[in-house]
């Protein structure tokens, strides 16, 4: 599950709202156990969602760095680099 979270952080252009919301509910699903909470759980969950979402937002928004932004194509052709190669028969 963790394997989608994916870093957010200075990148040109900035993190979305959707891609804060599916980092947060991720890790919301991971430290839960469970992909999709039972109807007594649904409301504790979402709660959760949202504010890990509101809290990974703020940090985003605050976190400073003197390097260039990275480039999410570029980033994105490392990363199938990388499968291609742990997955390489």
């Amino acid at each position: 599950m963790c394997r989608n979270i994916r870093p957010l952080s200075n990148f040109e252009p900035p993190a979305t709202e959707d891609e804060v919301r599916a980092a947060a509910l991720q890790y919301v699903r991971k430290i839960s156990g469970a992909t999709h909470p039972s109807r007594a759980n649904a409301e504790a969950f979402d709660r959760a969602v949202a504010e890990v979402a509101a809290a990974s937002a703020r940090l985003l928004d605050a976190l400073v760095t003197t390097a260039p932004p990275k480039d999410r194509e570029v980033e994105a052709e490392k990363a199938r680099a990388r499968s291609a190669l742990r997955f390489a028969r």
